[in-house]
């Protein structure tokens, strides 16, 4: 997992190409003039989902993880607390949808808060539990994913 301010950015783009192309676009767009909706960058190997949602209280998060993408999420408006934890041994709630690319996973995370303009990037071995906070808090958040 790896935590920043957009303005930072440029430092992780040795991470690969499809990597520096998703920070590139983050940087580059307001995605406060964007619809909610998915956003194609470069066919399914990149592509971009803008999504407006109110955050959930700690005890509904739950713990995701991929397969076939990293996350680059991306705070445009508010900001949230996450949960990470490596992949261990945690009970699997939800195994692993194919077609949807995520499994959803219990136990305990460490939490950490992503303010707007910063971004976090989860890859597949790192356990995320996104959208915490206060539940009358509305964000606006961009998820690229980044084929592995």
């Amino acid at each position: 997992m790896i935590l920043d301010s957009i303005e930072y950015s440029g430092k992780y783009e040795g991470l690969g190409p499809r990597i520096a192309a998703a920070l590139r676009y983050l940087r580059e767009k307001d995605f406060l003039d964007f619809a909610v909706g998915e956003y194609e960058i470069d066919g399914r190997d990149l592509y971009a989902i803008v999504a407006d949602y109110n955050l959930k209280p700690l005890e509904d998060g739950r713990l995701e993880a991929h397969r076939r993408h990293i996350d680059v999420q991306f705070m445009a408006r508010g900001g949230e607390s996450m949960g990470f934890v490596l992949r261990g041994d945690q009970p699997v709630i939800s195994e692993y949808d194919e077609e949807k690319d995520y499994a959803l996973y219990g136990g305990a995370s460490s939490l950490f808060r992503v303010d707007e303009r910063m971004f976090a990037i989860f890859f597949p071995q790192d356990l995320h539990m996104p959208g915490i906070g206060d539940p009358a808090a509305e964000v606006r958040k961009v998820v690229v994913k980044v084929r592995v």
